[in-house]
């Protein structure tokens, strides 16, 4: 298992634990958005602290998980990102699509 999972009514919260957030990983991640949303969860705060990489399949998993979100009418935040996350997300100019916070108590605080 790559992530770690705290549910918490309509609220998740996904800490992943790998360090790479690659086409290995991804699918892990868009299943865990589909499955926890199916289950009620409208809101996720995404814990990216341990990842140091990221590639398009990566990318592609939050998004993913953005569009169900929004669907629902819900938020989707990340936390923690490493500077190479970080550019990678600027690069692709995501940075203007996902809630992005500080610290996993802001994350909270603009998810809720």
């Amino acid at each position: 298992m790559n992530f770690k999972i705290e549910d918490k009514g309509d609220l998740t919260i996904v800490r992943c634990v790998s360090e790479k957030l690659d086409a290995l990983i991804a699918p892990e991640l868009k299943t865990l958005f589909l499955h926890h949303s199916n289950k009620g969860s409208n809101n996720f705060v995404i814990d990216l602290s341990h990842v140091k990489y990221c590639d398009s399949s990566g990318l592609s998993a939050l998004l993913v998980g953005n569009r169900i979100i929004k669907e629902k009418e819900g938020s989707l935040n990340i936390f923690g990102l490493n500077p190479m996350v970080e550019k990678i997300i600027s690069i692709s100019q995501l940075d203007t699509v996902f809630n992005i916070s500080e610290s996993e108590e802001t994350a909270l605080k603009n998810t809720i």
